[in-house]
């Protein structure tokens, strides 16, 4: 989902650093919902355990280009439902950047484009978790149908902010609009994808029910809210 040098360029990257702006924002929502609900130590725990995951689903999960940018495996709605939408969100703009500063500098122009495309989907996502997802239902038993709908809202999310940076700089060419469909048709492997890892993990954390409890996890994991 990184969107590469050039793709936007000159005076048009300053709407970057809005949507930037924006997303950062909601993320200081989702860590202050988090505070509330959890405490400030749950939370920096949680963000620390998110960040060093989101770093190496960058560096070391596979990923290939695709069209107008790459396809990676990020697990957003994973996070979101291991350690809660305010620590995805803080490890998904903190991950991003630690791999900027130290393995991809020539990313960091991009950030704000990069963090824009992680988090706002995140954040809706997080909304449709709150309403599709009964308040007396624990994380661990989600259906297919449920995670299912998490994974295509987070990650449709992405591809719709990818095409909108590609179409935002380079317009509406044939071309580019065959890359763009191109990264689209690519990303569905991950939507496929995805909530099969979502419900391995919880079945997981539900077999070992004894481990993944505790300030480390986000509390819906086995609870009701």
């Amino acid at each position: 989902m990184h969107i590469e040098p050039g793709v936007v360029d000159g005076a048009k990257i300053i709407l970057s650093y809005a949507t930037a702006a924006g997303a950062l924002g909601l993320t200081a929502k989702l860590a202050a919902d988090s505070i509330r609900n959890d405490g400030a130590g749950a939370l920096v725990l949680r963000s620390v355990v998110t960040t060093a995951l989101v770093f190496c689903f960058f560096e070391v999960l596979p990923h290939h280009p695709a069209g107008v940018s790459e396809v990676h495996l990020i697990l957003g709605s994973t996070l979101l439902l291991l350690f809660g939408a305010g620590a995805a969100a803080v490890g998904l703009s903190a991950g991003l950047l630690l791999q900027g500063l130290f393995f991809a500098p020539f990313d960091l122009p991009q950030y704000g484009m990069n963090v824009t495309t992680l988090l706002v989907p995140l954040w809706a996502t997080s909304l449709l978790a709150a309403r599709i997802i009964p308040p007396r239902t624990a994380y661990v038993e989600l259906t297919y149908r449920q995670t299912l709908a998490l994974s295509t809202t987070y990650q449709g999310g992405i591809v719709a902010w990818v095409a909108f940076w590609a179409l935002y700089g380079h317009g509406f060419s044939v071309e580019n609009l065959a890359a763009v469909g191109s990264f689209g048709a690519a990303y569905m492997s991950v939507i496929l994808l995805e909530p099969l890892i979502d419900l391995g993990v919880l079945a997981g954390a539900k077999a070992l029910d004894r481990y993944s409890r505790g300030p480390m996890f986000n509390i819906r994991l086995h609870q009701a809210a």
